[in-house]
């Protein structure tokens, strides 16, 4: 698409584009705000903590942030580390285990303003793709394991995630009929809309539907007050419990960080963790929005690092989740005819503005609604298609696949990502890539009339992509690249072609050329186009 017809940005793109990116930004608000609650209490937190992030990555982080359509905020990537995070600091307490958690974050948020400063963008080209989607598997495993037991009001005996995953089948019997109503009606409304092809019901927002429905089956219900019930004479308890709990006003939900355990190692085992998953999640949905741009406008993943540390820095200190910049609601933000940076601010702005004047409404939503909504989050992020598509990409990636969702489950996600590294690097070895070659490519340059020859030995891999990727950057558009690969090439891994094959499509719809030659004469270890390669 030519440039002169790119929205603009700052305020001239406030004024040139404020109606479609407040109508976005009031459409992607009513999906956060469900999402928010949500994310908050199945992270062991308070409420207010997802509201807080959802208001400072709106009207704050948008606003420093590199990219154009993401919407900053809470996400379901990062439950897993936060409430790890909370148990493990807090030995039990959870108060205290979420203000020590809080100076974590805001130490984490410092780590990436520092990383964005030192040019740090490249980060997700040291994780191996298959790495990337089993922890996010992992992480909807973990959601599933813990809010199925919330939607169907039980109160499981396992506290482990294996434990709470056993403990499903037997755990039947103990169903709160009335708050399975409300659980399971929400997994409904949100299965049976996202199944609908009219583009008015697909404009609807499911998470918001399912709390609605949520609220008045909690009004029918009596959810307000503590109340038993018979059914089939057994008798349940039910009463406000079972609702979201929030502060009378929005400054009593502050909570301010503890930064009595600095000198602990775990402690700081918890700011790596954060720092590390909340830039890698950011960087990769900044990544995906740009392929899915109808104006194919690329981030800024710099400033991308700064923008979500500077939010996780301000949130630390007032008692936030940390932000990413997430998929979902970025998708959603696309799909309702966003421009420009300021749909972000707005969803925002509308977060706050709700706090403020409907404080009461919150406090009539089921927390059954909320896990509902994330039980379906964690079975998109885990479902057997993602299963099937990595089984299909080769034997190698659903290996690292494996690793990293199984020790993710069974350690913690720090511990799954790492082996799923480890796993990565062995495979290329098994594979003949010499050791010296593993982190660092042999490339050889050519550059002549607009022709750009770039000789390739012994081996591609992810972790040795990022010589190429940065002497891609210096072509300038609307050359010719070619890529030529030596015969002896051991190993192109998968991430480096799925790289290869994004800086064909995308500099070739800049008016360039790309030749890879060579290619083709190594050997696909499946039968899909872009798994890896390796020597005939």
């Amino acid at each position: 698409m030519n440039n002169q017809n790119k929205p603009k940005d700052w305020l001239p793109g406030l004024k040139e584009n404020w109606r479609s990116d407040i109508v976005s930004g009031f459409i992607v608000f009513l999906i956060a705000l469900p999402l928010c609650l949500g994310i908050s209490l199945a992270s062991g937190a308070p409420p207010m903590a997802g509201i807080f992030s959802g208001i400072v990555g709106g009207i704050i982080a948008s606003l420093l942030s590199g990219s154009h359509l993401t919407i900053n905020g809470p996400a379901a990537g990062l439950i897993a580390v936060v409430l790890n995070s909370i148990m493990v600091l807090g030995g039990g307490d959870p108060k205290l285990g979420f203000e020590l958690t809080l100076a974590a974050i805001v130490i984490a948020g410092a780590i990436q303003v520092v990383l964005g400063l030192v040019k740090a963008g490249n980060l997700t080209v040291y994780f191996p793709i298959s790495v990337v989607h089993g922890m996010m598997a992992a992480i909807g495993i973990i959601i599933i394991s813990k809010q199925f037991y919330v939607a169907l009001g039980i109160t499981p005996k396992a506290k482990t995630i294996g434990g709470l995953l056993l403990e499903i089948p037997s755990s039947f019997p103990f169903v709160n009929p009335e708050v399975a109503i409300i659980g399971i009606s929400a997994i409904v409304i949100i299965a049976v809309l996202a199944k609908i092809k009219n583009p008015l019901v697909k404009k609807l927002p499911a998470p918001l539907v399912a709390v609605l429905v949520g609220i008045v089956l909690g009004l029918v219900f009596d959810l307000a007050d503590e109340h038993s019930y018979t059914l089939l004479d057994q008798t349940y308890k039910i009463g406000p419990e079972k609702l979201v709990n929030l502060p009378d006003h929005i400054y009593d939900g502050i909570t301010f960080p503890d930064f009595s355990r600095w000198k602990d190692g775990i402690f700081w085992v918890m700011v790596i963790t954060i720092a590390l998953i909340a830039s890698i999640e950011s960087l990769l949905t900044a990544t995906a929005v740009d392929n899915t741009d109808p104006y194919r406008r690329k981030s800024n993943m710099d400033r991308e690092l700064v923008a979500k540390g500077a939010g996780n820095f301000l949130l630390g200190w007032i008692g936030g989740l940390p932000i990413i910049a997430e998929v979902v609601r970025s998708s959603a933000n696309m799909e309702n005819g966003a421009k420009t940076r300021w749909s972000n601010f707005f969803h925002g702005l509308f977060l706050l503005f709700f706090i403020l004047l409907l404080p009461g409404l919150i406090h009539r939503i089921p927390l059954a609604s909320l896990a509902g909504i994330l039980i379906m989050v964690g079975i998109r992020l885990a479902s057997p298609h993602v299963f099937k598509e990595t089984y299909d990409k080769g034997w190698d990636q659903i290996v690292i696949f494996t690793v990293t969702v199984v020790l993710t489950i069974v350690e913690d996600l720090l511990v799954g990502v790492f082996c799923g590294i480890v796993t990565a690097i062995l495979i290329q070895i098994y594979f003949g890539v010499p050791l010296r070659y593993i982190f660092v490519a042999d490339i050889t340059v050519k550059s002549e009339n607009k022709v750009h020859e770039l000789y390739v030995k012994h081996a591609l891999l992810f972790s040795n992509m990022i010589s190429l990727k940065l002497l891609l950057r210096k072509v300038t558009p609307g050359e010719r690249v070619d890529l030529k690969f030596d015969k002896n090439v051991k190993m192109i891994g998968f991430s480096a072609i799925e790289f290869l094959q994004s800086f064909k499509r995308d500099y070739e719809l800049r008016g360039g050329q790309v030749n890879l030659i060579g290619f083709e004469d190594l050997k696909p270890i499946s039968t899909y186009y872009g798994a890896t390669r390796i020597h005939k």
